[in-house]
């Protein structure tokens, strides 16, 4: 009877075996299993071949189809070269063997003198080990010349990023302009507040072609064989990618991923771990500009807020008492007033987070940013010398406060680091004595080692904190150049609120209710941190100024009792029924205009204005109806 099982010949090659010379190619491989099977009479003998794939991986295609053919049971035997050719990972190479064992097929490895049909070879085992070990030993070579490249400065990567070129020998970066103006716009555009998903649209719709086309062009990139659908559509995700590269500020950073060497996947690892080398080439985006970018991207998102635009302070605002995110509202009363509250006031149950809204006007803000940096950059100009100085003195009050807190918390938590690792020790060693229960050691161990994560990432911040004070004072120098940058401040673009504006602080009103009362904001400009002009500076109040303001609050008070005994009594809701529907028709009047001003924009529209269609029958599949 014909045998209609066959024999595969299996070879592969790596690129690590490439360097052992001819022995190992796969020519002389196919040669060897062929006279081999040719001398035992083994039947069908068939090829499978993984030419220059790593032993580390079990998803070659060569392997693989050879694997199919032995669960379809149509494999009499398996030769190789050795053992090293079918994997070097010791406990996937012994599951493959525990699997051809359990197919009854035989394993033959020529050089290794392994043959299944003889029964079990008791060194194999130790010979796949030290075929895993042959792979990690390589891969450790490869990294250790890859580690000294990498501390030398150069770029690890042979694939330029958008925005540069390589040089004729392929060693520098060159500014590639064209790519470099898009890059510097996708920057300003940052600035302006437009999101990553608005920046990808503008571009789409400016008709510039997206960096894989443009590096295409220049035979650069991972994509320069691949055809596009379009040309022009730019992602979010390339956005964000462009926006938080350091290599535009001109410097290496390199050792942001690794690679395992088996899998052979690249892995990104965390920020702190990566090298960069300063000043390598030549910077498109200049660090004040990248700083601000990253500060603006990491406040709260520009969420159109239902009127179809999103107000520029958005993103700057602060509640003063919670420290919350304050967003933007607009009253809805037959006017487009935008107001800020703080988000966490609203937050279930009302209330329980911040006690109050810390309602502001955005216009009111808007003004008081103006008027300061008017009379910041009049300060400045005038008297420069003086400026430089009160700046400096407000700035040493602020730092000194702030590091001198920080330097007692960083100290704290180093020391209760310390004691944790302490007691983690104490308790494992109770533990090994028997002292300690294996669910109690467990529970604390798990406490213990949730507050040590914590305090080792709060100290790496601390530090980071204290390190940047003592090495880089806030520059007055570079606020003055910011101030010089601009001939006025009439009007606050989104670029210059960023520029400018760190964070807003906002405290609650001194009388609620009340709309002739005072609210305190915190301005916190960049590089200057909290600054007041001394012509901003609150005055004393005289004698008759301070009499003057008692009366009026006193009256206040008179008019609020008696706003209370009519509601107790309940002349002030007859009073509010009686002209009720007086203003409600002046109020639906109002937003009737502002409905039909919004529809017309198209920022939204009524179901009734929404297109009629036929309902649509949906089908089942049989299978799926049963």
């Amino acid at each position: 009877m014909r045998n209609e099982k066959i024999t595969p010949l299996y070879e592969r090659l790596s690129r690590d075996d490439e360097l052992q010379g001819e022995s190992n190619s796969i020519s002389n491989q196919k040669q060897m299993l062929e006279d081999f099977a040719r001398r035992n009479g083994l039947p069908n003998p068939t090829h499978f071949t993984d030419d220059g794939i790593s032993g580390t991986r079990f998803d070659r295609p060569g392997f693989l189809a050879m694997m199919e053919e032995v669960e379809a049971g149509r494999v009499e035997a398996i030769v190789i070269k050795d053992m090293s050719r079918l994997g070097r990972d010791y406990l996937k190479v012994g599951q493959v063997m525990e699997i051809l064992r359990q197919r009854g097929v035989r394993l033959i490895a020529i050089n290794d003198g392994v043959d299944s049909l003889k029964g079990d070879d008791d060194f194999t085992p130790f010979r796949n080990i030290m075929n895993e070990f042959y792979a990690r030993d390589t891969s450790r070579k490869i990294r250790s010349v890859f580690k000294s490249k990498g501390m030398s400065g150069k770029h690890l990567t042979g694939t330029v990023i958008y925005g540069y070129l390589w040089d004729e020998k392929r060693e520098h970066w060159l500014v590639d302009e064209e790519a470099a103006a898009v890059v510097r716009h996708i920057f300003a555009l940052a600035m302006e507040g437009y999101g990553p998903y608005q920046i990808a649209t503008k571009l789409s719709e400016e008709k510039i072609e997206m960096p894989a086309v443009h590096l295409a062009r220049y035979g650069e990139g991972v994509n320069k064989n691949k055809a596009f659908a379009d040309i022009y559509r730019w992602s979010a995700s390339t956005v964000v990618e462009i926006l938080k590269k350091q290599e535009y500020l001109g410097h290496t950073v390199n050792f942001k991923t690794r690679k395992h060497f088996k899998d052979k996947k690249s892995h990104y690892v965390d920020e702190s771990e990566w090298t960069i080398f300063e000043n390598t080439h030549e910077a498109i985006i200049d660090q004040e500009t990248f700083d601000n970018v990253q500060r603006v991207r990491g406040n709260a998102r520009r969420y159109p807020d239902g009127f179809g635009e999103a107000y520029p302070l958005t993103g700057l605002m602060y509640c003063a008492d919670c420290g919350g995110k304050m967003y933007v509202h607009r009253t809805y009363n037959g006017k487009r007033v935008p107001q800020y509250t703080c988000g966490q006031y609203g937050k279930y149950p009302i209330g329980s987070l911040c006690p109050t809204q810390h309602r502001i006007k955005a216009e009111a803000v808007l003004t008081l940013i103006a008027d300061m940096l008017r009379t910041i950059a009049e300060y400045s100009r005038n008297d420069r010398a003086e400026f430089i100085r009160t700046v400096q003195e407000t700035q040493a009050a602020q730092q000194t406060a702030d590091i001198s807190k920080k330097r007692k918390r960083l100290a704290a938590a180093q020391k209760r680091a310390g004691e944790l690792e302490r007691l983690i020790c104490k308790i494992y060693e109770d533990n090994a004595l028997g002292k300690l229960p294996d669910a109690r050691y467990e529970a604390l161990d798990a406490q213990y080692a949730k507050e040590q994560d914590a305090l080792n990432a709060e100290i790496v911040e601390l530090e980071k904190a204290v390190t940047g004070y003592e090495q880089s004072q806030k520059s007055a120098e570079k606020f003055i150049a910011l101030i010089d940058k601009y001939e006025n401040f009439d009007t606050l673009t989104n670029t210059m609120l960023n520029e400018f504006v760190e964070k807003i602080l906002v405290h609650e009103r001194a009388r609620k209710g009340s709309q002739d009362t005072t609210q305190e904001i915190e301005i916190y400009f960049n590089f200057l941190g909290r600054y007041i002009p001394p012509s901003l500076q609150p005055v004393p109040l005289t004698p008759e100024e301070q009499e003057e303001l008692q009366k009026k609050e006193e009256r206040k008070d008179r008019l609020h009792q008696n706003y209370l005994k009519r509601k107790a009594s309940g002349a002030q809701k007859r009073y509010e029924d009686k002209i009720k529907a007086k203003k409600k028709a002046e109020m639906d009047a109002k937003k009737a205009l502002i409905r039909a001003e919004d529809m017309k924009k198209g920022v939204f529209s009524t179901i009734g204005q929404l297109p009629k269609e036929e309902p649509r029958k949906g089908s089942i599949a049989a299978s799926a109806a049963v």
